[in-house]
């Protein structure tokens, strides 16, 4: 056998290798575009506009909480029954009943079932409440509030689980 003979595999090899790296690069742009990074559960705002903020939102955080006490204060997170209540109190024990208060309810990591929120359905003696009602999926979800009292402004993020009452983390 010819030397030409023995090696006329390997200009092939190499030209599928090629293809194959093109393919899966295209393809890993393809999974990327399909899946964008954009969206963050940090205080319901993009990376972005947090990475670029985070030390403003953290002061205003502490600003915060050092003026008002705010609490989660719901009894229960059911599938077919969600309500979400806070408790807006000053330093003092005063009820802060003209806070503005937004929520969102979605599922970790899934922006599919976003469950926006702009106003409290009800609010009494500080206690702002949201009547979420049913829910499409059974278990965790996170709730993620912004509050305003004048130009004080938190953010909370709260992960609560339909399968257990008591089931909640700050």
């Amino acid at each position: 056998m010819s030397s030409r003979k023995k090696g006329w595999y390997w200009p092939y090899a190499i030209l599928t290798s090629i293809f194959i790296i093109i393919g899966a690069s295209a393809l890993t742009i393809y999974v990327a575009v399909q899946n964008p990074v954009e969206m963050s559960d940090m205080d319901m705002q993009d990376y972005h506009h947090y990475d670029r903020n985070a030390n403003d939102i953290i002061s205003a955080k502490i600003y915060f909480d050092r003026k008002y006490d705010l609490s989660y204060h719901s009894h229960s997170f059911k599938q077919d029954n969600a309500v979400v209540a806070y408790k807006l109190v000053d330093k003092q024990g005063n009820p802060i009943n003209d806070a503005k208060m937004n929520i969102m309810v979605t599922r970790p990591g899934n922006h599919e079932t976003d469950l926006p929120f702009a106003a409290p359905s009800s609010v009494k003696n500080g206690i702002y409440t949201f009547e979420i009602g049913v829910l499409p999926l059974e278990g965790r979800w996170n709730v993620l509030a912004r509050i305003v009292v004048g130009e004080d402004e938190r953010y909370m993020n709260l992960k609560v689980d339909t399968r257990n009452d008591g089931a909640f983390e700050y």
